[in-house]
């Protein structure tokens, strides 16, 4: 058994910007690029022990959720999975069919702060931020490469493993 959060993050071609570091009265500069194509990464983190499963997807809908689902029942099919997420409209689509080993526990509305995901988000973007991807296929690439050179047990723990949810977890399940 294992508590997961989960969250969705869309990663597009236009620049993010970050603050930098100047003598005081220079304006930093940066290159930025303003386009509007984009793609979704669906992640699921758990700060109990680190483990982390990320899909990448064209679209944000009940359809491509439903493929993470699938997915990331699979990817361990012996742990029940305890996944905590926000009420995105998707998230409760009647069309959704729960795979047996996921439990969906929702957050309150307008709580992102309950989140760890999010600041898994905030993570996974401060490292491909500040530079310029001229494709999609560019932008998978750096992303993927800072996910496999960045991003491992003991980051996810660090950044999601917030006591209040890792001591409840292992008082409620013993572990």
């Amino acid at each position: 058994m294992n508590l997961y959060f989960q969250d969705e993050s869309r990663f597009g071609l236009m620049t993010i910007l970050r603050r930098m570091i100047t003598a005081k009265g220079v304006k930093p500069i940066a290159p930025y690029q303003h386009k509007f194509k984009n793609l979704y990464l669906f992640g699921a983190f758990s700060g109990i022990n680190g483990a982390h499963f990320l899909l990448e997807m064209p679209y944000c809908n009940s359809d491509t959720f439903q493929v993470f689902l699938d997915l990331f029942a699979q990817s361990d099919p012996n742990e029940f999975k305890i996944l905590i997420l926000d009420n995105g409209a998707f998230h409760h689509a009647k069309t959704l069919a729960i795979p047996d080993n996921i439990a969906l526990l929702f957050l309150p509305p307008y709580s992102p702060e309950l989140n760890p995901a999010e600041n898994m988000w905030q993570y996974i973007k401060g490292k491909v931020s500040m530079g310029i991807h001229h494709t999609l296929e560019e932008l998978q690439q750096t992303i993927s490469e800072s996910i496999q050179n960045h991003l491992n047990n003991s980051i996810v723990k660090s950044i999601c493993g917030r006591e209040f949810y890792t001591n409840n977890f292992r008082c409620a399940f013993n572990v």
